[in-house]
């Protein structure tokens, strides 16, 4: 007895749907994987973008003092939930290559801490200048 061999084809055609069903679906799978750690990585990204950029605003902000005093700020970005401490502290002992020593030489570091992933976060900045950079 033999089959009819249009009968054979048809189980053939079946099996041919279901293996490419099953590559289409691991193909799928992993380009839903790529796409959801692509979106996590964006968010990131654009999350130490907006720290960078208050950090860089209060430093410019210290910076752009005309007078600067020793001590310690404290301040808040509401909208983010930042916290920033800007610390403003005398360079007593800088020297140039000279060996001659700099006066009035501040050391200036913004510190920002907001609450991420069920974690603080920390990142700070820092810079130097000249207390007498803006006075008349």
């Amino acid at each position: 007895m033999t089959r009819p061999l249009h009968s054979v084809r048809r189980g053939f055609l079946l099996l041919e749907m279901v293996l490419a069903l099953a590559v289409f679906g691991i193909a799928a799978t992993g380009f839903v994987v790529a796409l959801h750690r692509m979106a996590a990585v964006a968010t990131l990204a654009q999350s130490e973008l907006r720290i960078t950029r208050i950090l860089d605003s209060a430093l410019d902000e210290t910076l752009s003092l005309p007078v600067l005093v020793e001590g310690v700020t404290d301040s808040t970005v509401a909208e983010a939930g930042i916290e920033l401490e800007t610390t403003i502290e005398v360079l007593d002992k800088m020297e140039n290559q000279d060996g001659q020593f700099l006066q009035e030489m501040y050391r200036i570091e913004v510190r920002a801490r907001w609450f991420d992933n069920s974690n603080w976060q920390e990142r700070a900045v820092e810079t130097w200048r000249y207390g007498r950079l803006y006075q008349p």
